[in-house]
C-alpha cells in the first residue's frame, strides 16, 4: 500500500512543527510534507499532489481560501481541512461550502486533530473504494459486456440506450441462457439509478408463499420460523432497482400485490400492519410466451400491461450465428486467463464447427462448452478432436449430398451452395463462412443460379 501524502501549509513555525510532530505519531504510513505560506504550498502541490491538505485561512501571498479553490479545481479528489482562528469562523463556513472536508479552531487541540485526520482520510478510502467499484459494475455491466455485432443485437443495444435513462418498466423475453439479467444490469447500470441497488429474484426458484416473504419481507412471528422482522427484496431495492426473473411463474394472487405495488409504491410486510413506500424500477423477465398466457388468463393482463411498458426480446444464439465467433473468441480469452492458460484464437474448422450447432442452451451453453475445451486443452491450440461429440459431427460436413458423375462444375456448385443454405436454415453468413466465400460473392452466385 502507498504513503498516505499530507501537506501542511501555514506561515506561524511554531505551529507548522507542532502539527507535523503530532502527524508523525500517527503511524509510518504517512508522508508528511510543510510549506509556509499558500503559494509554496500551491508549488509544492503542483510538483507532487496530496492525499490531504491541512492549511491556515491567512497566509501571505496566496490565502488558504485561494488555496484551497485551486486544489478543489485541480485535484477534486485531494481532501483539504482548513484551520482557523475564532475570529474567522465564518470564513471556514465558506471554505467547507468551497469543498473543504472539515475545519479545526486554533489554538489546535492535538487529539482532535489526529481524530479528524484519521476521520476524513477514511471516508476519502472508503469514497475511492466505492468509485473504483463503481467502474468494475460499469465495465462489468455496461454495453461491452453484451457481446454481438449482428442486426438482432444492435436492436436491443439501441433499445437499451433509448429506455435505460427513463422510469419506465422493461419486459425482458428470450430463451433460457441468452443474457437476460445482463441486459436489465445494463439498463440499471447507463440510468440514473446505477447508484442505488440493483436485486434481483428469481421467481420461479421458490414457492408462493416464500417468494411473498422474499419480495416484500415479514414481521416477527408472522409465520412459523419467522423469528425476527425481515426486509424483503422491494425494500432492499429502494432507489434502485428490481429485477423479477422468471415472472411468469409467479401465482395468480401474488400478481395482484405485485400489481398493487406497481401502481402505488407502496406494501406491507407480510404479517404487518405498516405501510412501507418504495422508489423503484422494476425490470422483469421470462423465457415463456407471456402474451399466450395473458390469452388463456393465467397471467394478469393488468398487471402484462405494467410490467410490458418497454420489450426487449433477446435473440436466441442460433438466430445470431454471426455473433459467435466474436463470443468464442471472448470466451476462450477469459477463460484461458482464468486457468493460466494462452491460447491461439479458435481456427475457422472449429468455428464452423460452433456455428453449425443449434445451441439450446444460448451463450450460457456456449460458454461452459469453451470453458470444458480451455480446461481441457493441453496445447496452445483448441483443435476440431477438443470439441464435443455432438458438435464434432459438424465439421464432418454434417449432411451429405450425392452429385452424379457426369455434372458440370456449374451444377454442382449450385448444387453445394443450395445444400449449405438448407443445412444453415437460409443464413447466408453462415453459409458463405462454412463455403469459404465472401458475402457478395455468395449473393452474386445466388442470383446466378436462382437461389433465393
Amino acid at each position: 500500500m502507498s504513503r498516505i501524502r499530507i501537506l501542511i501549509a501555514d506561515d506561524e513555525a511554531n505551529t507548522l512543527e507542532g502539527l507535523r510532530w503530532a502527524l508523525e505519531g500517527e503511524g509510518e504510513d504517512m508522508a508528511i510534507a510543510t510549506a509556509r505560506d499558500g503559494e509554496q504550498a500551491w508549488q509544492a502541490l503542483r510538483a507532487d499532489p496530496a492525499d490531504l491538505v491541512l492549511t491556515d485561512l491567512k497566509m501571505p501571498r496566496l490565502s488558504g481560501m485561494d488555496l484551497l479553490r485551486r486544489v478543489k479545481e485541480s485535484s477534486p479528489e485531494t481532501e483539504v481541512i482548513v484551520l482557523t482562528g475564532h475570529g474567522t469562523v465564518e470564513s471556514a463556513v465558506e471554505a467547507m461550502k468551497l469543498g473543504a472536508a472539515d475545519y479545526l479552531l486554533k489554538p489546535i487541540n492535538i487529539e482532535e486533530l489526529r481524530i479528524t485526520v484519521r476521520r476524513v482520510l477514511e471516508s476519502a478510502r472508503l469514497r475511492h473504494e466505492n468509485e473504483a467499484l463503481r467502474r468494475q459494475l460499469d465495465a462489468k455491466y455496461g454495453f461491452e459486456n453484451i457481446i454481438g455485432r449482428s442486426e438482432a443485437m444492435e436492436q436491443v443495444f439501441h433499445t437499451i440506450r433509448q429506455v435505460a435513462p427513463t422510469r419506465a418498466s422493461v419486459l425482458i423475453q428470450g430463451e433460457s441462457g441468452t443474457g437476460k439479467e445482463l441486459i436489465a444490469h445494463a439498463i440499471h447500470q447507463n440510468s440514473p439509478r446505477k447508484r442505488g441497488p440493483f436485486i434481483a429474484v428469481n421467481c420461479g426458484a421458490l414457492s408462493p408463499t416464500l417468494l411473498e416473504s422474499e419480495l416484500f419481507g415479514h414481521e416477527r412471528g408472522a409465520f412459523t420460523g419467522a423469528e425476527a422482522r425481515r426486509k424483503g427484496r422491494f425494500e432492499l431495492a429502494d432507489g434502485g432497482t428490481l429485477f423479477l426473473d422468471e415472472i411468469s411463474e409467479v401465482s395468480a394472487e401474488l400478481q395482484v400485490k405485485l400489481l398493487r405495488v406497481l401502481q402505488e409504491q407502496t406494501f406491507e410486510r407480510v404479517g404487518g400492519t405498516e405501510t412501507i413506500r418504495v422508489d423503484i424500477r422494476v425490470i422483469a423477465a421470462t423465457n415463456r410466451d407471456i402474451d399466450a398466457m395473458v390469452e388463456r388468463g393465467t397471467f394478469r393482463e393488468d398487471l402484462f400491461y405494467r410490467l410490458n411498458v418497454v420489450r426487449i426480446t433477446v435473440p436466441p444464439l442460433r438466430e445470431r450465428v454471426e455473433d459467435i465467433p466474436l463470443l468464442a473468441d471472448t470466451f476462450v480469452r477469459e477463460c484461458a486467463e482464468a486457468n493460466g492458460k494462452s491460447l491461439r484464437p479458435l481456427t475457422p474448422r472449429v468455428i464452423a464447427a460452433l456455428q453449425g450447432h443449434r445451441w439450446p442452451g444460448n451463450v450460457r451453453q456456449l460458454r461452459n462448452v469453451i470453458e470444458g475445451m480451455v480446461v481441457m486443452s493441453t496445447g496452445k491450440e483448441i483443435t476440431v478432436k477438443s470439441l464435443p461429440p455432438e458438435l464434432r459431427q459438424t465439421t464432418d460436413g454434417g449432411r451429405t449430398i450425392q452429385l452424379p458423375a457426369r455434372i458440370s462444375m456449374r451444377d454442382a456448385e449450385r448444387e453445394i451452395i443450395r445444400a449449405t443454405l438448407r443445412e444453415t436454415g437460409g443464413n447466408r453468413a453462415q453459409a458463405a463462412r462454412i463455403l469459404g466465400l465472401g458475402r457478395k460473392t455468395l449473393y452474386r452466385k445466388m442470383e446466378l443460379y436462382g437461389l433465393s
